[in-house]
């Protein structure tokens, strides 16, 4: 292996401290990491055990530590805040990137703006809470600004979210994208589309009993308030009155699955937790979220980069993620279940419709979804951040 030469600079750190370790924020750390390795930069992350994220990070190349760190702020938070804090200071990152709440509130009072710190909260930590817990969250976040180099929001419904809670922080927004040579349908015409969606059907053990002509609706998702499952759990019997072969299933795992599992109506299916939802979204008719709060969430990008429509809740970066003209079809109030009924009820009883509004996904989640273009995004940020003595050197800019 040749020798680095004294002049040569070391690679650029940067350090992900990330909780929690599954569904979206896990997916995102682990793409930025897979383009930043590429890119030759020295990835490093921090994160709690369990979920996936640390068996990803690694196998896309990143140095992976466990933090031992809760989800939510509580009587731990002291020995988290250490312990961060001595990993930062063993590692030594020339670049600080808090991904979620609890990671911005550690890794903000553990370095306090000595390090280049870039916190991404993945939606809003007030949005998760209410009354005074909401209003200590957004007094946390107007003081903690003056420690973040940049706020990332992953849209621009989510940036305005922060200045109307008063939080006068130096934003960049950068919308997430999905890995569109993974999720992807077969080209083609609808026949194809109906025989990729017949192939997927079959390929899943729990879908293999489910009539191929039944209208199937898919939910991904952890399994928690955030995701509104219960909403849409209470608008189905509505779907299947109308509807009467209308299934449901509910992909992904989280604290709420026994008391949604308890008061599930007929035609719903539980399938957890899966590595790769990609079958899944190409066996799906119509992919849903119904939200109580977001960023931009990735499962309706993921959906319509295989070509499914999608019905979203009007939440932060719904309506930046849908096409044109979409907005009609496919977003809904969210905590509202006889509108998202309504809703389901049109699309699952109508296949023209989802199909042109699939093909209409496709061709805009190729267009405006592309995660490299996001991850590109993202390194040239931390070109800006990182301090010119340790300049950031993209493989890309020499080829």
């Amino acid at each position: 292996m040749p020798q680095r030469s004294r002049t040569e600079p070391s690679p650029t750190t940067v350090l992900h401290l990330v909780q929690p370790v599954e569904g979206g924020v896990a997916r995102v750390v682990t793409d930025l990491v897979r383009a930043q390795t590429a890119e030759g930069v020295r990835t490093v992350v921090a994160c709690p055990p369990g979920g996936e994220l640390a068996r990803r990070a690694a196998e896309a190349g990143a140095r992976v530590h466990i933090w031992h760190a809760e989800r939510a702020p509580g009587p731990r938070l002291p020995v988290e805040l250490l312990t961060a804090a001595r990993l930062i200071r063993r590692v030594r990152p020339h670049l600080v990137h808090a991904h979620s709440a609890k990671a911005g509130l550690v890794a903000r009072l553990a370095v306090r703006g000595r390090v280049p710190t870039l916190f991404q909260p993945h939606a809003w930590s007030f949005d998760a809470v209410a009354g005074r817990s909401a209003g200590y969250a957004r007094v946390w976040e107007r003081y903690a600004t003056r420690w973040s180099t940049r706020t990332l929001c992953v849209s621009e419904t989510e940036r305005q979210a922060g200045e109307r809670a008063g939080i006068a922080a130096r934003w960049a927004v950068i919308r997430n994208g999905v890995d569109l040579g993974h999720f992807a349908p077969e080209d083609g015409d609808e026949h194809a589309q109906d025989a990729g969606r017949a192939r997927a059907r079959a390929a899943l053990g729990p879908l293999r009993t489910i009539p191929g002509d039944a209208p199937l609706a898919l939910c991904l998702g952890r399994l928690c308030r955030q995701k509104g499952q219960d909403t849409l759990l209470r608008a189905w019997p509505a779907v299947r009155a109308a509807v009467p072969g209308a299934r449901l299933v509910l992909v992904g795992d989280g604290p709420d699955r026994d008391l949604l599992a308890a008061g599930a109506p007929p035609g719903v299916l539980f399938a957890g937790a899966v590595d790769d939802p990609r079958d899944w979204l190409l066996a799906a008719d119509l992919v849903v979220l119904p939200s109580r709060w977001e960023g931009m969430a990735l499962a309706p990008l993921e959906a319509m980069a295989c070509g499914r429509p999608v019905l979203v809740t009007d939440v932060s970066g719904a309506r930046e993620s849908l096409p044109p003209g979409h907005t009609a079809h496919s977003l809904v109030p969210p905590d509202d279940p006889p509108a998202l009924a309504a809703a389901l009820v049109a699309l699952l009883g109508d296949a023209r419709l989802r199909a042109e509004l699939g093909r209409q996904a496709r061709a805009h989640a190729r267009a405006a979804c592309d995660v490299r273009k996001t991850a590109a995004a993202v390194l040239d940020l931390y070109q800006d951040l990182v301090p010119t003595p340790h300049p950031l050197t993209r493989k890309s800019a020499t080829r």
